[in-house]
Parts: C-alpha cells; structure tokens; sequence
C-alpha cells in the first residue's frame, strides 16, 4: 500500500467520526456532513505530499471542509438573490411543543449566517482562541468578535423563545 493511501485509511479510521461531526456541526445535516468530509478528502489526497504527518493531514482536511461548506453557502446565496421566486422557503417555524431540546438547538444553529456558525463551531466546538478563528476565516479579529457576539445574541433569543412557556402569554 502506498504511504499516501496508509495515511488515508489511517485517518478515516481513527479521525473519521470527529471529522463527521466537525462536518456536521457546520452544515447541521448528517448527509451535508458526510459529503464534506468526502470531498475534502478527496481533494486533499488528490495530491499528497511526501512529508505529511496524521496531524497536518487533520488540520488540512477540517480547512478544506470549512472552506467548502463557506463556498457552498456563497453560491446558494448568489443563487437565492437570482431565482428569488425560488428559493423562498416553505419551512414552518411552529415547533408545536415537541421538539428536544437538540433540536432547538440545531434550529437555533440554522437561524445563523454560515460565517456566524463557522466562527462559533471554531470558537466553541474546535476551542479555538479568536486570534486562530480570525486567522482560519481569513479576517480580522474584531469581525470575529462580531460574528461571535451577533451569533451568542442570535443563539439566545431563539432559545428563549423555544423554551417560552406557551401558558404565559407573549407579554410575559
């Protein structure tokens, strides 16, 4: 077996899960997920290098999921203001009580724009310093901080509205 398809097998089988669940919090989607990881593989092993050590690989494989999942939110979005008629959604945003509290969630992570859920998955999930977010998303700190603290405010008021008793009426 050839050193890159060692490196290959070696990574999907020890790292493979974590990289399905980075892929996974980005997109929210398990088959999203599961594309993302596919295809940075893919265009990571299309041309290995001799040098590469499991932890470089890692490294290089959660950037090119980042960077396709950001390219795909950017085309839907150029797709979305062309075909307007098209892309208005039919999602019903009444829960009607018996959603888990992870599903509350994952509707609160959806309500983000990608670059907001890019930095708080980097920021929370990767424990990732905002210098090292900044530098991933090839921005400033300060926009880190930005997306950041509009995502957190974003987050909360989707989940208290989740979990509002509907007994208390709106004014509550």
């Amino acid at each position: 077996m050839a050193g890159w398809e060692r490196l290959l097998a070696e990574l999907v089988e020890s790292r493979g899960s974590e990289l399905n669940r980075y892929g996974f919090l980005l997109s929210g989607d398990r088959s999203e997920a599961a594309d993302l990881v596919q295809e940075a593989l893919v265009r990571v092993f299309a041309r290995p290098r001799r040098s590469w050590e499991l932890a470089d690989i890692e490294r290089y494989v959660r950037r090119t999921m980042l960077n396709r999942f950001l390219d795909i939110h950017r085309r839907r979005q150029r797709y979305a203001l062309l075909a307007p008629r098209l892309a208005e959604s039919s999602v019903s945003t009444d829960h009607s009580g018996a959603i888990t509290e992870r599903l509350e969630l994952l509707s609160a992570l959806g309500s983000l724009s990608p670059r907001q859920r890019a930095c708080v998955v980097l920021r929370y999930y990767e424990d990732l310093p905002v210098a090292s977010v900044a530098d991933r998303l090839d921005c400033s700190e300060g926009t880190v901080k930005r997306h950041l603290s509009d995502a957190l405010v974003r987050l909360a008021a989707a989940l208290q509205t989740a979990h509002r008793d509907p007994e208390q009426g709106v004014g509550a």
